[in-house]
C-alpha cells in the first residue's frame, strides 16, 4: 500500500519558517481554509497552524547548539485519533495513507486531539473544527500544475532542501533511499502509531583550524606589502585606516 509523508532532516533546517509561512498561505487559501489567526501580537492570541517548528537549545554552555525541530500530523500508519472519533470525521485513506478530517462531520469535540501523542490537532476557533496537516493533498494531485510543482507547499518553500516528499513503502524512491541510508527515525515508535514522517538526525560536523591558517601570508595592503606592488608610500595603508 502506498503511504506518502515526509522526511525532514534536522542537519540542515535553519528554523526559517519558511515552511510554516507557506503551508499558512496555501491551506488558508485552498479548501482546508481559512485558518484563523486572532490577537497575533496581543496578550492570548490564538490560531491554527497545521505546521510548527520547534526551536530549542541543546549542551551546556559554552557547548551549546540550537536545534530546530519542524512537526506537523505524521500520518500514522495506526492512526490512534481514527478510532476516537465519534462521527467519523478523522479517517485514514487506503489510495495514499493520508489521514484527513471531514469539516461536514466533524463536531469540534476534541476527542482526536487527546488521543494524539505529538499534539498534531488544533481547534479552529471560527469553524470549530478540528483541522491538521493534509500534506497538500489539493496540491499534489492537480493536474493543472506542472509536474514538478505537485508537492506540499512546505517542501516547495524550503531554502535548503531538509524536506522530501514520497511514497515510504516505496524502496526506490527518494525518501525511503534517505531512511536507509541516513539513519532516519521515527518519532516516539514506543506509542505504536507507526509515524510515516521520518526525521534525519543531526550530524556531528567537527572543522579544526590550526592558528597560522588565520594568519594573512599576503595582503597587498599592509605596510611592508605595498612596496612590492609600487603603492605610493605616503597614502594611508588597510593597517592605518582599520583597528584590527
Amino acid at each position: 500500500m502506498t503511504q506518502l509523508a515526509l522526511v525532514i532532516d534536522l542537519n540542515v533546517c535553519v528554523g526559517c519558517h519558511a515552511c510554516v509561512t507557506s503551508c499558512k498561505e496555501w491551506n488558508t487559501s485552498g479548501p482546508a481554509g481559512s485558518m484563523v489567526d486572532k490577537n497575533p501580537y496581543k496578550e492570548d492570541p490564538t490560531g491554527t497552524f497545521f505546521n510548527r517548528v520547534q526551536s530549542f537549545e541543546i549542551g551546556t554552555y559554552p557547548q551549546t547548539e540550537t536545534v530546530h525541530f519542524p512537526k506537523s500530523c505524521l500520518h500514522c500508519e495506526e492512526p490512534p485519533c481514527v478510532p476516537v472519533c465519534p462521527t467519523g470525521a478523522s479517517y485514514k485513506r487506503e489510495e495514499d495513507g493520508i489521514v484527513l478530517v471531514d469539516y461536514d462531520k466533524c463536531i469540534g469535540c476534541k476527542y482526536c486531539s487527546w488521543a494524539c501523542p505529538y499534539g498534531a490537532r488544533e481547534l479552529d476557533e471560527k469553524q470549530k473544527v478540528m483541522k491538521k496537516c493534509t500534506l497538500c493533498v489539493d496540491r499534489i494531485y492537480d493536474e493543472d500544475l506542472p509536474e514538478k510543482e505537485r508537492l506540499p507547499a512546505c517542501v516547495m518553500s524550503c531554502p535548503t532542501s531538509a524536506r522530501l516528499f514520497g511514497d515510504i513503502h516505496d524502496e526506490n524512491s527518494d525518501v525511503s533511499k534517505a531512511i536507509r541510508e541516513d539513519a532516519g527515525y521515527q518519532l516516539m515508535p514506543e506509542w505504536g502509531t507507526k509515524p510515516a514522517n521520518h526525521y534525519l538526525p543531526r550530524r556531528k560536523v567537527k572543522m579544526t583550524i590550526h592558528k597560522d591558517e588565520l594568519e594573512r601570508v599576503d595582503n597587498p595592503l599592509s605596510k611592508e606589502e605595498r612596496k612590492t606592488h609600487n603603492a605610493p608610500s605616503d597614502s594611508p595603508s588597510l593597517e592605518d585606516m582599520t583597528t584590527w
